[in-house]
């Protein structure tokens, strides 16, 4: 009997768990005669459990124990941790990113299940790539932590009160699960924190939520939305309703009201975004069809256009049998897998297939200081008791046994330790950067240390003098080399006149262009001749000094 090959994209629950579900019933049903290769394409070779993300912010998790091996929650599946780059579903096959060796690899697949889940939608808010936090990964809760006790660490020794204030500010975007609970155990964090810090008070911490809905938490019942608005607000978090992230630069957010339109400026150093969110590239790039950026599929999970076609999990609008499609959680991913895997064996067998029915059993979400809201069967509960059945449960969903102990350990040691602030740099700079300023932002001021070089990619900005606009640049210019040049302070104010994004590169990555990259430093003599040019005929008719 030729042999069968189901190939799973995404290392998320729907993914992980289709592919666990699918080797154990191999496994029971051996006798089936069935001969199936089971294939999960996955960027990391770890589940997250991302209920617990902020608990790893905040310290009281350990960051691995949010994580657990695919390999054995899912043993037996062949792995590829991969990018995927093209789905091909008129062909039946799956194109890979390279990996070690630099070639792409094809998939061929006779049963293809799309659990890819959502992405965070960079291009929708200026700046938000550049310069936002994204919190969606262990890896974003990590580089959130480090980010936030660097804030600490630097405020501490900070004379300026204006640079101090954006350094001591912390915005998330999004009203959701999960901007509330980051918002929530980032604040608990930062207030246990700054008594390690003589010179910051918790008074001096400002956190801000930012909701485009006229409440926080749209997906729960009304009262434990408001129980959560007032217990927060009572903390001290400002929660701003019916605005939406509107731009975000080096320095601030920038808010706008739903209903004026009018702009709100948040001096802020740290941005974490949890909205918006859209399909991966390469969905949208397949004739699937869909319905608000998620794959239309029936309720046995397979696409009604193209057999053998497979989604659950957030990509994918599965009717959830009640009614409505079924939301973006874990406990509806799960189940869809068990169904999904089932139907995916009757197809192969040419039993009938079972469809998917689940209303949920109910709605958490941790509020911080061992407070936080449930709706479980129809009941709600607020405060310390739903704060236990938070943590009851969410032990109890964690995938491995270890992972449990692990985790209880933490919750149990967080009682009577306190919170580590350790700053670990384990997230490199970007040698190559891009950076978004907002218009009327400074990109370096006169007498500053002349440390990158910039290239304008869009926008338009204005150089300054001794307090007099000299000349302005715009796409395709390069800004800041006469001061890398000359190893030498900036000698102009170089400031956006209206919204650009720029890509720049540090002093020793300039210096080894210009040593090693042929042409490279004949190009830059030339541009720094154009510049010195231009200089000496706005010296001739204005006297003014050399820009840098």
């Amino acid at each position: 009997m030729e042999k069968k090959r189901i190939v799973i994209l995404g290392g998320g629950f729907g993914g992980v768990y289709t592919a666990s579900e699918l080797l154990r019933r191999l496994k029971r049903f051996h006798k089936a005669n069935l001969d199936v290769e089971v294939i999960l394409v996955s960027e990391e070779n770890y589940i997250t459990f991302q209920p617990l993300l902020p608990e790893v912010v905040s310290g009281a998790i350990e960051q691995l124990h949010v994580i657990s091996p695919i390999r054995r929650t899912a043993p037996g599946v062949v792995l590829y941790t991969r990018q995927v780059e093209k789905i091909d579903v008129v062909n039946k096959t799956v194109q890979l990113a390279p990996g070690r060796v630099p070639r792409s690899e094809t998939l061929h697949y006779d049963h293809l299940v799309v659990a890819l889940g959502n992405q965070l939608a960079h291009n929708m808010v200026p700046g938000m790539y550049e310069h936002a936090i994204p919190f969606k990964y262990l890896g974003d809760a990590l580089r959130l932590r480090n980010h936030i006790v660097q804030m600490l660490e630097e405020a501490s020794v900070c004379d300026d009160p204006e640079e101090r204030e954006r350094l001591l500010t912390f915005v998330v975007a999004g009203g959701g699960f999960s901007g509330v609970e980051c918002i929530a155990e980032m604040d608990d964090f930062l207030k246990k924190a700054v008594r390690s810090f003589p010179r910051i008070a918790k008074n001096d911490l400002r956190m801000v939520l930012v909701q485009s809905a006229d409440r926080i938490l749209p997906e729960m019942k009304e009262n434990l939305a408001t129980y959560a608005d007032k217990l927060l607000r009572k903390r001290g978090i400002n929660i701003v309703l019916e605005h939406r992230l509107h731009e975000v630069s080096a320095d601030r957010a920038i808010m706008m009201c739903k209903a004026t339109k009018e702009e709100v400026i948040i001096p802020a150093r740290t941005v974490v975004a949890t909205v918006p969110t859209e399909p991966h590239q390469v969905i949208l790039d397949t004739p699937l069809q869909r319905e608000r950026g998620r794959i239309v599929v029936s309720d046995e999970m397979e696409s009604p256009s193209h057999p053998n076609v497979w989604s659950l999990g957030d990509c994918a609008a599965v009717p959830s049998g009640e009614g409505y499609n079924s939301p973006p959680t874990a406990q509806y991913a799960v189940r869809q897998a068990v169904i999904c895997a089932e139907n995916i064996l009757a197809t192969m067998q040419d039993k009938p297939r079972k469809r998917f029915k689940f209303a949920g059993l109910g709605k958490l979400a941790s509020l911080g200081a061992r407070c936080a809201v449930a709706e479980v069967l129809g009941f709600t509960f607020s405060g310390f008791i739903a704060w236990v059945m938070w943590r009851a449960i969410y032990v109890g969903k964690m995938p491995g046994l270890d992972r449990k102990i692990r985790v209880f350990m933490d919750w149990l040691k967080d009682f009577f330790l306190p919170r580590d602030i350790t700053q670990l740099n384990v997230h490199n700079e970007q040698r190559v950067r891009r950076e978004h300023l907002a218009a009327g932002q400074t990109l370096f001021h006169q007498g500053d240390f002349g440390d990158r070089l910039y290239f304008v990619a869009k926008g338009k900005l204005e150089i300054e003098v001794d307090g007099r606009v000299i000349n302005t640049t715009g796409e395709g210019d390069v800004i800041g080399e006469m001061a890398l040049l000359s190893h030498s302070a900036r000698s102009a104010t170089v400031r956006a006149v209206e919204p650009t994004d720029l890509v720049s590169l540090p002093r020793d990555a300039f210096d080894s262009i210009i040593q090693f990259v042929p042409g490279a430093a004949e190009a830059m003599a030339g541009i720094h001749k154009k510049r010195m040019q231009q200089n000496a005929e706005e010296e001739a008719s204005a006297d003014n000094p050399v820009q840098g």
